[in-house]
């Protein structure tokens, strides 16, 4: 699998908001460096699958909207939209964020990440 093809594996398997299937894609010496709008934020793996867990209890659903992807070596840069369902709506999916981040692929996982993001 290509780095290109396993960003986009992770994003279509909804891994954002499941541990379990996280778990596969992410590095064991995984660091997140990101960016919001509220702040500066560095997360290693266990930070992300807690986020993950929560973001499971948060919403019935999710989805990744791709808007661009583009590889070079084994890094992969990704621009896209998050949407979600709050479980407090159930019939609403509404933009959680966007986001644009950089991936560097090691042992055909998620080694590092460059996340910049802005509220929906």
């Amino acid at each position: 699998m290509t780095p290109k093809e396993l960003v986009l594996d992770y994003y279509t398997q909804d891994a954002l908001r499941h541990p379990e299937v996280m778990d596969k894609y992410i590095h064991s010496d995984f660091l997140l460096q990101w960016h919001s709008s509220k702040g500066y934020l560095e997360a290693d793996k266990n930070d992300v699958m807690a986020l993950a867990a929560e973001m499971g209890k948060s919403y019935t659903s999710s989805r990744t909207e791709i808007i661009s992807i583009l590889q070079d070596g084994s890094q992969v840069a990704v621009r896209y939209i998050y949407h979600v369902t709050a479980f407090e709506n159930p019939t609403e999916e509404m933009v959680l964020a966007h986001f644009a981040v950089f991936w560097e692929i090691k042992d055909g996982q998620l080694y590092r990440g460059r996340l910049m993001s802005q509220l929906g």
